[in-house]
């Protein structure tokens, strides 16, 4: 690969593919593991908070890992939350009782946490600052990708093979980001920080990044739709009867996301944030719209696309800002902050909906989420002045 202005060096690329496997061993399991715990014996509502519960304790975790990522080598950091992550999956293979699964869940939680805050923050400081928004795309996109390809890939070997061996893949998947990061040649060791310093710096932990709080609030918004279609799509199609290849629709978001990032790549610099919100907000609305009233899979596959502009999109452009509003000082605790966002969705999405699927018919599932969409404009009008200067600063 040509090195332009130095943007992709040989360890920008390993730390972009160690993230896609980090994230795919994570996503791979999102939706099997509801099934699974009911499969060990959970009820609904237990199963729904095994599957949550890891994003609950991310949230309590992420400032930590944030304000150790300022603090300490990435490397050093991404290392532990990979041994981790492959300690949570081959538990999850393990586990005799559901219980089980709800502790390796913890543990697998741990793990990704310390990776996504790390990942970020070492990719941002191993490209020049002018290009943070391009990187930040093609890395959204690695992200992106596997939270696309692994819950596809995982329906579809779980209906051959069960759970246990379907769930494997996912420490395979884990062990290969392990693996890669030994090659990554710039450790990112924080500059001029001694031992004292850190130890100090630590009895003083700031929990979030305040310029990037918009951002964190918006993420969480525009996560929460995804997730809970993520955990509830496929128990949701049997509900309704519906005769769709459920498997294929993260594939197709998939797909029209590279599309988009592809044909758009060189906008993530210089438009402003305002744009791409609205954009997506629009998106949002239709798909939501889609999947409440889909009968086949030709509108089944217009969801997925909408979704691919509505979240996949977003996600890009508002980690893209967030570390731009940030001071350079401070990347890891911008990181941990948008992350918080993503947890948050991550965690309330497929709890609050699994709640909701007990109180309500399955069909208001997602007419009950255009609650949301206001919630979004309104945060956007208010900070908007922000959230639109990023670009500009840069």
């Amino acid at each position: 690969m040509v090195k332009r202005k130095r943007i992709y060096t040989k360890d920008v690329i390993l730390v972009m593919a160690a993230s896609f496997f980090f994230m795919f061993s994570t996503m791979f399991v999102n939706p099997l593991i509801n099934g699974y715990a009911k499969s060990l014996g959970a009820s609904s509502a237990f199963a729904g908070i095994i599957v949550g519960i890891m994003s609950i304790a991310a949230m309590f975790l992420r400032p930590i890992a944030g304000n150790l990522t300022d603090r300490f080598s990435k490397y050093r950091l991404s290392f532990v939350g990979g041994v981790l992550i492959v300690v949570g999956v081959i538990g999850y293979v393990l586990s005799p009782t559901s219980s089980w699964l709800l502790l390796f869940r913890l543990i697998n939680g741990s793990g990704y946490v310390l990776c996504t805050v790390c990942m970020t923050t070492w990719l941002a400081f191993l490209v020049p600052r002018a290009h943070v928004g391009q990187a930040m795309g093609f890395y959204g996109l690695m992200n992106a990708l596997a939270m696309a390809i692994a819950p596809a890939l995982a329906i579809n070997i779980y209906q051959k093979t069960g759970y246990r061996l379907a769930i494997i893949a996912s420490g395979i998947s884990a062990c290969l980001m392990v693996i890669m990061i030994q090659f990554v040649g710039n450790k990112a060791k924080p500059q001029n920080i001694n031992k004292s310093q850190a130890q100090n710096s630590l009895l003083h932990i700031k929990i979030i990044q305040k310029n990037v709080l918009p951002i964190a609030m918006l993420t969480t918004l525009f996560a929460f739709p995804y997730f809970a279609t993520q955990a509830d799509l496929v128990t949701y199609a049997e509900e309704q009867h519906l005769n769709i290849n459920v498997g294929s629709y993260f594939l197709i978001y998939a797909v029209v996301l590279l599309l988009i990032r592809i044909t758009l790549k060189n906008l993530f610099d210089t438009v402003k944030f305002g744009t791409w919100f609205w954009v997506s907000v629009g998106a949002t609305l239709i798909y939501l719209i889609l999947l409440a009233t889909m009968k086949n899979n030709f509108l089944m596959g217009l969801a997925a696309a909408f979704m691919a502009v509505g979240y996949g999109l977003m996600y890009s452009v508002l980690q893209s800002t967030a570390m731009l509003l940030a001071p350079i000082s401070e990347q890891g605790l911008a990181s941990s902050t948008f992350y918080l966002g993503l947890d948050i969705g991550m965690a309330f999405g497929p709890i609050i909906m699994g709640f909701v699927n007990d109180l309500l018919p399955a069909k208001y599932f997602y007419l009950v989420q255009l609650i949301l969409v206001p919630f979004m404009i309104l945060i956007y009008l208010h900070y908007r002045t922000r959230l639109n200067s990023a670009i500009r600063h840069h």
